[in-house]
């Protein structure tokens, strides 16, 4: 569970370089008709790395991160999540396979996150890329 606070909001807004107020300006933000600061795009992600799921998941398989790249990510809004939520996420791996006869294989992750009302924020899918050999 990732309790979204307005500092950390704020942070990662001006580290992506989003300049909407609507992201660092508590009044812009309820003007637009969020109940706080909302998650700017691509928070979910950062957040669920942050959490270590996904240490956790290559752990698990036997892959050093030191192997890994990123291959895609998207990403389906369903509820804003706002500064004062606490969002949880779960992913589950839906694909495994590979390519150039193995010596890449990937990864497929989906996610879903859910505020601490139960209500579905977001739907997450993840491509990670591995390199043959590089397994534990």
């Amino acid at each position: 569970m990732l309790p979204l606070e307005r500092t950390r909001l704020k942070f990662f807004a001006k580290a992506i370089g989003e300049t909407d107020p609507i992201y660092t300006d508590e009044a812009a933000a309820r003007a637009a008709g969020y109940t706080d600061l909302p998650a700017p795009p691509t928070f979910l992600f950062a957040a669920e790395l942050d959490s270590g799921a996904t240490d956790r998941l290559l752990a698990d398989l036997g892959v050093p991160i030191a192997s890994i790249l990123h291959g895609e990510q998207g990403f389906s809004y369903h509820w804003p999540a706002c500064a004062g939520d606490v969002v949880s996420v779960e992913s589950t791996i839906i694909d495994l396979y590979d390519k150039k006869g193995g010596a890449l294989e990937f990864i497929v992750k989906s996610s879903r996150a859910v505020n601490q009302r139960d209500e579905l924020v977001a739907e997450m899918r993840t491509v990670i890329v591995v390199r043959q050999g590089a397994r534990a």
